[in-house]
């Protein structure tokens, strides 16, 4: 049986482009995202992962970064000190610990659905979760044991609005 033509077309070069720029286009995409803002904008392209980590004071390898200690003479530098000396861009490590130094924003809250079904449950039933279950209301078809998880989840969360509930049902 023949073989099947092969249709050989001639690659043509094109002047237009600028091979420099294609080329730094391709490693630029082929180069991982650095996530952290502090190590990307210290990063150097040109040098490799281990010498751009020892730049900003930072270890590539754990293992090394703990020598064993040796007798130190009396006077001489500290090993911390030493380290310190070594490093080119202090500026990343002082970056990094004060945002590491910043209070972290606690996103956990309830919805206010669920605030108002939490309520709701009990101001009908107080502590009576099995009653809470049967309840009409009861739309998520919660299971006794579900909705008190429920309950001490608002109390976690809103202590405040949870104290000044109870209040308002006593009074």
């Amino acid at each position: 049986m023949p073989k099947a033509k092969k249709s050989h077309k001639k690659k043509k070069y094109d002047y237009n482009k600028d091979r420099k720029k294609l080329k730094l286009q391709f490693r630029k995409a082929a180069a991982p995202r650095i996530e952290c803002r502090q190590l990307r904008n210290a990063w150097n392209d040109k040098r490799s992962v281990a010498q751009n980590l020892k730049d900003m004071g930072l270890v590539f390898d754990p293992n090394l970064s703990l020598p064993v200690r040796k007798q130190m003479v009396p006077g001489s530098e500290t090993e911390v000190e030493a380290a310190r000396a070594l490093v080119k861009k202090p500026y990343v490590i002082k970056d990094l610990e004060a945002e590491a130094s910043l209070p972290g924003k606690d996103t956990k809250s309830l919805s206010t659905d669920m605030i108002e079904y939490v309520q709701y449950m009990i101001r009908e039933h107080n502590d009576n979760f099995k009653g809470m279950a049967r309840d009409e209301k009861n739309y998520y078809q919660d299971t006794p044991k579900q909705i008190r998880r429920k309950v001490e989840l608002y109390k976690r969360f809103h202590p405040g609005q949870y104290s000044a509930f109870m209040e308002s049902l006593k009074a």
